[in-house]
């Protein structure tokens, strides 16, 4: 496809509906959004890079704590990408709605390309600097912050509305794949090639995903008017949501699931005191391991939801999922038992994030997406460093199984009340 070509072309030199699917295979993932060229380059793209951004992910606490041999420097090291991550996304989500995604898209990658190739250079020298990775960790979040709202908003130019929760589901699952295989990979790979090749092996990857995003339409903004992505943007992006309270109510649902329900950071206490008589590596692994797995079986079976047109309901069903199986992992004693929660709420989580998508890509105009989709982004990146905190501190205050019991109720709880008192979210559909 040329570079020049517009989105309105791509769509419409699209291949004609495919038939009802029959059989087993209407349960199976939705792919129709792979038999659009564009689309599938970037999907494609997001194979090879899912793996190799979480190389990097564990390839810097791990370096870090090499230097330091202590946890709370490795615990700086990602409040120091945070910060930064925040700032970008939001003000990336603006410059998205003011410039052709593509090209944003392509700046964007090629730095965080070049910053990948200076964490190898960095360990490849041993230069055995705390300051120079924690540098080059907040660019690379500065970087990744403004290219997510840009790659996130044009997916609605690339696939009808209908087949938005299935390309959601699409990249969902790639995603959490990738958080799945990459550490494993990690694992298996650092005593074998040693730690600066991981950071190697991602530059290249990032390589093939600049080459998807430059074979992609043109996306320039729809509206005429030239804007400036300043601080007035940035405001309008929240007047916005404000004044749309489905898209409030959607990113409150995730508020409320991830702050109140997320418990990881109680994992490591659980695996050392409740599940003890496993094995504590074994325990910690499996906890560690079973949302994301959960989260991958639900994009793989994601026929038996994503066409679904009352996007509403399945984010407030798959929040109270998600609620009520982590308050039963909370309660659980029997580690397989737990395991399974875990696996149950990475299903609902994995529906939650479909529609959730779909919700902020279908009830937005396009020149609202980037803003809107730079809010998401620092919603899902910080929320659960809030559970962390809260979590933590509950399970001191109460013990680990109370804290993560108690936080599931709470989220079925405040969403059954949410969604009771306000009715936007519950009558939402396309």
């Amino acid at each position: 496809m040329d570079t020049s070509e517009s989105s309105t072309d791509a769509q419409t030199a699209a291949p004609a509906p495919a038939p009802p699917r029959r059989g087993w295979r209407r349960w199976a993932m939705d792919t129709r959004p792979l038999r659009r060229p564009a689309y599938r380059r970037l999907w494609s793209s997001t194979i090879v890079t899912a793996v190799g951004s979480q190389l990097t992910a564990v390839a810097v606490p791990k370096q870090i704590y090499d230097i330091t041999g202590s946890s709370a420097w490795v615990g700086f090291a990602s409040l120091a990408g945070l910060l930064p991550l925040i700032v970008f996304a939001l003000w990336g989500g603006a410059v998205a709605d003011t410039v052709d995604r593509r090209k944003l898209l392509l700046i964007t990658n090629c730095g965080i390309a070049v910053t990948s190739l200076l964490f190898w250079v960095q360990a490849a020298v041993g230069l055995d600097s705390v300051a120079a990775l924690m540098i080059l960790l907040a660019v690379q979040q500065a970087f990744w912050g403004l290219n997510a709202p840009a790659r996130n908003a044009s997916i609605a130019r690339l696939v009808p509305e209908d087949e938005l929760p299935a390309a959601n589901a699409l990249g969902s699952t790639v995603m959490q794949t990738g958080q799945v295989v990459g550490p494993l990979l990690a694992g298996v790979l650092i005593p074998v090639i040693g730690l600066p090749e991981l950071y190697l092996i991602d530059a290249v990857a990032l390589c093939v995903t600049v080459w998807a995003v430059y074979r992609l339409p043109s996306l320039p903004p729809l509206a005429a008017a030239a804007r400036r992505a300043g601080v007035r943007e940035i405001a309008a992006g929240f007047r916005y949501i404000s004044a749309h309270k489905v898209l409030l109510l959607s990113f409150l649902a995730d508020i409320i699931a991830m702050v109140f329900g997320m418990p990881r950071a109680l994992f490591p206490q659980l695996a050392a005191q409740t599940y003890a008589p496993y094995g504590e590596g074994l325990a910690l692994g499996l906890l560690f391991a079973a949302i994301p797995v959960g989260a991958v079986a639900g994009g793989l079976f994601s026929g038996t939801f994503s066409r679904a047109r009352r996007h509403g309901w399945m984010v407030i069903g798959a929040v109270v999922a998600w609620g009520a199986a982590i308050a039963g992992f909370g309660l659980s004693r029997n580690l397989w038992l737990a395991v399974v929660f875990l696996a149950v709420a990475g299903v609902a989580d994995m529906v939650s994030m479909v529609f959730r998508g779909a919700i902020l890509l279908s009830a937005v105009t396009d020149e609202m997406r980037g803003r809107m989709q730079g809010v998401f982004t620092v919603v899902v990146a910080g929320g659960p460093r809030i559970a962390d905190v809260l979590h933590g501190t509950a399970g001191s205050a109460f013990g680990p199984r109370a804290a993560v019991a108690g936080g599931g109720l709470l989220v079925v709880a405040i969403m059954l009340g949410l969604a009771a008192a306000v009715p936007a979210l519950r009558r939402y559909r396309i």
